[in-house]
């Protein structure tokens, strides 16, 4: 099954990504598109997730926030073809407003029944190239009921920049709690969601995720794109540094973000980019 180009982000869609740095895209695939792919996802995430292995005891609040599996496209053909569908690069592109985008890296991130939170945090802060120019598309892999949800925004804080918190932690959680509660900074979240629903946030906008507090997971399939022509910026710390050499392999600040592992997943040249 290919996913085809024929879902176009709609003006309002637009908007509010623009002004809030997140939108929820309903619908974005089928539940029939979506069975097709998640038995293929779901075995992958199980099998590749660097955490699975934990003992609870053992586990820190990261742990217990989701499994999380990183980059299942290059271990299996139809996960290739979901994350490469042009359908959700075409989005992506519409949503940042720009004429194409690259693979910058998928991950599935698996929230166990019983799962905790997920710290509030900002992607970009792992990431050797500009959040503004790199958007992260989270989709249900299940229909997911509201008590669970996706994930909970700082409206606009996109627009902030690097907040300078630190990486997904109980530390993160705080610093970032307290920013929010100090600005009086709005919140919002998608609520409930459908299998083939997805949510688009900005590199920078601020987020978290509540606990899981059914017996059943909460799975989730994620694709991080970057704009077309965005270079690699100079490392600020570590963890950027491990996100170059395993997502941008060979590549040095101030080259193109666009190495064998970086396609392009969505270009003028692949049909009309909505205005």
């Amino acid at each position: 099954m290919e996913l085809q180009p024929d879902r176009a982000a709609t003006r309002d869609e637009i908007r509010c990504f623009r002004e809030q740095g997140h939108v929820a895209v309903r619908s974005l695939a089928s539940a029939d598109e979506v069975a097709e792919f998640a038995p293929s996802i779901l075995e992958a995430a199980d099998l590749l997730a660097w955490n699975r292995n934990v003992p609870p005891g053992e586990q820190g609040t990261y742990d217990r926030a989701f499994h999380q599996a990183i980059g299942l496209c290059w271990h299996d053909e139809a996960i290739r073809r979901f994350v490469f569908a042009a359908r959700f690069a075409r989005v992506a592109a519409e949503l940042l407003g720009v004429d194409g985008v690259r693979l910058y890296h998928d991950q599935a991130l698996v929230k166990r029944a019983g799962g905790g939170a997920t710290p509030w945090h900002q992607d970009a802060y792992y990431w050797p190239v500009d959040g503004g120019s790199a958007i992260t598309m989270w989709m249900a892999m299940a229909d997911i009921p509201p008590e669970v949800g996706s994930m909970v925004f700082a409206d606009g804080t996109h627009l902030r920049g690097d907040m300078r918190g630190p990486a997904i932690s109980d530390e993160s959680e705080g610093y970032f709690a307290l920013l929010i509660a100090e600005g009086a900074l709005p919140t919002s979240a998608h609520g409930a969601m459908q299998a083939g629903d997805a949510t688009f946030h900005e590199g920078w906008t601020l987020h978290s995720a509540g606990p899981n507090p059914t017996d059943r997971d909460r799975p989730a399939m994620t694709v991080i794109y970057v704009a077309d022509g965005t270079t690699v910026i100079e490392p600020e710390r570590d963890e950027q540094r491990l996100d170059l050499a395993l997502y941008l392999p060979g590549a040095v600040p101030g080259d193109p973000a666009a190495t064998e592992r970086n396609p392009l997943l969505w270009g003028s040249g692949m049909g009309e980019i909505a205005s």
